[in-house]
């Protein structure tokens, strides 16, 4: 992703993941950047950053998302995930079963 908006590195929380971009006339797929951070000294909040990567975008201009989270919204958020995360495993492992694998 030339131009990206999010430093990448290797401490980026994700890099590379499938991302859509919907609107109400079009909907576009492109490579995701995902990453978490916090402030180094005294933090108080984290943020959550979005990125697709513009090269592969047609209909939004390059441009990052982000949300500043409380650490009880982040942990409220990492439950949602967890659960979520339960429910696909669960629902894989079932299907492995239907199949015999």
């Amino acid at each position: 992703m030339p131009d990206r908006l999010i430093r990448v590195n290797a401490y980026t929380t994700f890099d590379l993941l499938d991302g859509v971009a919907t609107g109400h006339d079009f909907e576009e797929e492109a490579y995701a950047v995902l990453n978490v951070t916090a402030p180094r000294e005294d933090p108080d909040h984290l943020t959550l950053e979005l990125e697709l990567d513009n090269t592969e975008l047609t209909e939004l201009p390059a441009h990052a998302d982000r949300v500043t989270l409380s650490a009880a919204q982040a942990r409220e958020l990492a439950a949602e995930l967890e659960s979520y995360a339960d429910r696909v495993e669960a629902a894989q492992r079932d299907a492995d079963e239907e199949t015999g694998e």
